[in-house]
């Protein structure tokens, strides 16, 4: 008989589980999505300013609903290069606090409608033809699915009530001295490591503590215990990572186990306080569905909220010391630890809104590579003695140019295969076709000084008129790819009506300089492979025009 219960009381625990998790994920999806660009700027905000920082991660993790999604994000974002060990710090901090928010929406009286919930967002869901709305339904739907998944789980735990022998297993666990605490904030790490989210197992932890199967002390040992097991993903995000990525990790740790080990010593006075807050009575039984119910929600959302705050507060004035700490504790290796070109990170898909904004930065700096080349062109074609290691820079640039291209590619294909937002991924395609282009470009200007390398190597040169002619073509070239660079920063969609001047300018001098040449050659003092090379550079050019022109068109949202 106990076996049969057994079987029921884990198929609805893990069904309501899995309907929890599930939910956990489409809210965090559907407020991504609905977050948007908001989402994208907030992480730039994260300066070496402790409270902005802490801030930053607070409102992140509210809006990504995991704060081991957004410990992973800032490990990616360190690890990349991007953010500053100094300000991941603070946004750790901030995302411990955010996490907390799941227990506060739990505390909402609305349990036995989260089907209902469900079901009428699943509909609009199904029905909207915007992505707004349909994002906005899949948030709600999520948590629908929440409180849907909770209310199975106390179900499930209201069974372990109607058997002794199970419910005196339950009962040895006690936070009733110092290493009763302690046990039981060893099982709610263990619980949280095992399922990888400290949510699920805080509404595990309120399911119980609901059903009157383990005590509001218990309950609030769990949930200290499940602050020190949500370090672990985070910790595995950083291994194989650089040493600040590491740095940000190992605080992380820190900052949870130093916060558990304190909180523990004065564990009985500080639940007192936290019930003497809230007010609520957590002994009182109130009779729902012909089954007795303990309100304990609240308190158990406040113990989680109080003291995470009280830990930031503790540890902000102290993180410049913790930041040389780390850096002393945990020292550089001697080799450079970069493995890519680049500063994607693929810990950063997790957060596709994120995601895509760091790839984009990849594509200005493609944009800014190609500019670069064009000014050593210039200085080339000035030079009368060839300067051969800015030649060779220049190839080095285009071969750079090469593998930040496929590592882009292989970077936003993964963010693609994803669930993503359908304007996220028209941007992620725009965004390909705008490095498949910077690629092309850089292709030319390479092929550009080949033909001057080439001709030199034959103790040959462009005519100081060809050169002249050159330069000029050059000059608005890197003008009008200049326009186009600043307008991809900028996200400027009218960039195709500010390059028609310049873009006619182009068109005209290519005509002149062709007829001018094919005039020149009737008088036969051009020699033959000058004449192939110069013909093969204006070529050139017009394809970097092209090129140019076609990044522009991506820029304003043409397909």
């Amino acid at each position: 008989m106990e076996l049969a219960v057994l079987v029921k009381l884990l198929f609805k625990l893990v069904g309501g589980l899995g309907i929890f998790l599930l939910g956990m994920k489409y809210m965090s999806d559907g407020m991504q999505a609905v977050a948007g660009s908001r989402l994208r700027g907030m992480i730039s905000l994260a300066t070496n300013n402790r409270l902005l920082a802490t801030g930053v991660g607070v409102v992140v993790t509210c809006i990504v609903q995991s704060s081991s999604i957004t410990t992973v994000m800032v490990v990616g974002f360190v690890n990349s290069g991007v953010m500053q060990l100094a300000q991941a710090l603070g946004v750790i901090m901030g995302a411990n606090i955010g996490t907390t928010i799941t227990g506060w929406i739990l505390v909402l009286k609305i349990g036995k409608y989260g089907l209902p919930i469900l079901g009428a967002a699943a509909i609009a869901y199904l029905f909207s033809k915007g992505d707004r709305w349909r994002f906005w339904s899949m948030a709600i739907m999520g948590i629908g699915m929440i409180f849907f998944g909770l209310e199975l789980m106390k179900d499930a735990c209201s069974l372990i009530k109607e058997h002794p022998s199970f419910e005196s297993w339950f009962q040895s666990f006690q936070a009733d001295d110092y290493f009763g605490v302690l046990g039981c904030a060893l099982i709610g790490c263990l619980l949280t490591i095992m399922v990888q989210s400290s949510s699920a197992t805080l509404g595990i932890t309120i399911s119980l503590a609901s059903q009157g199967v383990i005590s509001y002390p218990t309950a609030a040992a769990l949930v200290l215990g499940e602050n020190i097991g949500t370090t672990i993903t985070a910790y595995l995000a950083s291994l194989g990572a650089t040493t600040n990525a590491r740095r940000a990790a190992y605080f992380h740790i820190i900052f949870n186990l130093v916060g558990v080990l304190w909180i523990t010593a004065i564990f009985h006075w500080y639940i007192d306080l936290v019930q003497e807050i809230i007010g609520d009575d957590v002994t009182k039984v109130t009779m729902v569905g012909g089954k007795p119910t303990y309100d304990t929600t609240a308190t158990i959302a406040a113990t989680h909220s109080i003291f995470n705050v009280t830990n930031t507060l503790i540890f902000l004035p102290f993180l410049p010391i913790f930041v040389k700490l780390l850096t002393r504790f945990v020292p550089a290796k001697a080799y450079k630890e970069k493995p890519h070109l680049t500063d994607l990170d693929i810990r950063i898909l997790d957060t596709p809104l994120l995601a895509i904004e760091q790839s984009q930065k990849e594509i200005e700096k493609m944009g800014d590579g190609c500019a670069k080349m064009m000014g050593w062109l210039k200085t080339l074609y000035e030079q009368e003695d060839r300067d051969l290691s800015l030649g060779e820079r220049l190839q080095h640039r285009e071969r750079v140019l090469d593998s930040v291209h496929d590592e882009l590619a292989v970077f936003i294909t993964s963010l693609l295969s994803g669930n993503v937002p359908h304007a996220t991924a028209e941007e992620a395609r725009l965004q390909l076709r705008m490095a498949d282009e910077y690629e092309s470009v850089s292709d030319y200007l390479a092929n550009l000084e080949k033909f001057d390398h080439k001709l030199y190597d034959k103790e040959l040169r462009f005519t100081k008129s060809q050169r002249s002619d050159l330069l000029e073509l050059n000059g608005l070239l890197q003008q009008h790819l200049d326009m186009v660079n600043d307008s991809l920063k900028q996200r400027n969609t009218n960039v195709i009506t500010k390059l028609e001047t310049i873009g006619k300018r182009i068109r005209d001098l290519l005509k002149s300089l062709r007829r001018k040449h094919l005039d020149a050659l009737s008088s036969g003092n051009i020699r033959p492979q000058v004449s192939v090379a110069y013909l093969a550079a204006l070529n050139a050019y017009a394809r970097v025009r092209d090129h140019s022109r076609n990044i522009a068109e991506a820029v304003s949202g043409e397909k």
